[in-house]
């Protein structure tokens, strides 16, 4: 770490929902970050931590986990050394994100083209079929939707949706609230909705399952996979990763699992929570070499920080201002994409 001295704050914030967002473990208001500022030479960095409680984070717990580090920080603790003292989450995505601004922004990040436009998912969240076709109709622009389901009506939401949406591509979410037999038994139904994949229907712990399942929906997992150790497990159980920097840990280990899903043969997707541009900039260095995105996570607050992402009705994400994170352009990792 040698004699670095930087200035390193970690804060929390909250950012109000302009309607609920309900998926299959509740629903939200507001979403609740981090933000982690690194100083050094008068030039600043900042990432993004969202609180995740499905993975046993609250908002006290995680400041607590990021200022913990605070100090080793401050004395030049690299990219590759905090996936080593710190666990993949939010707090280790907020580090490690600020610290790959502060060094876009000290001109020590090597790219190559301008950052592209990507065509994100906007999401649905669960409620009764009737609202979910209103919903539905408010998004008949988006050229890719994601539709939320739980176990309990998950057909008659996605007729109802597609009634709605003919022509537009579909993927589905079930956030872990199938049975096996609900895979099984709704597959034939899915391929006749035309859905795109079903993301995680299992629970993560009972996924052992879908092991050498091959149905005519492919099938991605979301909370089964956190980081790159993680593809070997399930690269005969889905044919897709989605990879969201709140579960790697920050974009240093999600472009390592990029590169493990690719030399699997696996489809990407990147995703998100809901958060502001702030997480969402880093995430279009995945979205720019993935199949899918899902970065609407700012579509869903009543405001968003200044100078951040676009999001069109169609879905087409358009990168944040130039000055905002890390570097406008693609960063080159030296692998192929």
């Amino acid at each position: 770490m040698g004699g670095v001295l930087r200035a390193v704050t970690a804060e929390i914030e909250r950012w109000p929902l302009r309607t609920p967002f309900r998926i299959a473990r509740g629903v939200r208001t507001e979403a609740e970050v981090i933000v982690v500022t690194i100083s050094e030479h008068g030039v600043t960095g900042r990432g993004e931590g969202s609180v995740t409680p499905r993975y046993g984070e609250n908002v006290e717990q995680v400041l607590a986990q990021a200022r913990r580090v605070a100090g080793e920080v401050a004395a030049g603790l690299t990219r590759e050394e905090i996936r080593r003292v710190m666990p993949p989450g939010s707090a280790r995505n907020a580090i490690d994100c600020a610290l790959w601004d502060l060094a876009a922004k000290r001109g020590e990040i090597a790219a190559t083209a301008p950052l592209p436009p990507v065509t994100s998912a906007i999401t649905l969240g669960i409620d009764t079929p009737e609202r979910m076709a209103t919903a539905a109709a408010a998004v008949r622009d988006a050229r890719l939707v994601k539709v939320k389901v739980d176990g309990r009506e998950p057909e008659a939401c996605l007729r109802a949706v597609r009634a709605t949406l003919p022509d537009t591509r579909l993927i589905v979410d079930a956030n872990e609230s199938w049975t096996m037999a609900q895979v099984e038994a709704l597959q034939p139904v899915l391929a006749g909705l035309d859905i795109a994949f079903l993301e995680q229907p299992l629970p993560a712990a009972d996924d052992a399952a879908l092991e050498g399942f091959r149905g005519p929906v492919p099938i991605c997992a979301d909370e089964s996979c956190h980081v790159a150790a993680d593809v070997a497990r399930l690269r005969n159980r889905y044919a897709y990763v989605n990879i969201k920097l709140d579960k790697t840990g920050g974009l240093t280990e999600a472009l390592a699992l990029h590169a493990a899903a690719r030399d699997a043969n696996m489809g990407v997707m990147v995703g998100c929570m809901i958060s502001t541009s702030l997480a969402i900039a880093p995430a279009l260095q995945i979205a720019a070499r993935a199949d899918c995105a899902d970065l609407d996570g700012p579509w869903w607050l009543a405001g968003d920080r200044a100078g951040g992402v676009g999001i069109a009705p169609d879905g087409t994400v358009t990168p944040p201002a130039p000055d905002f994170w890390g570097p406008p352009r693609l960063i080159d990792t030296g692998t192929p994409d």
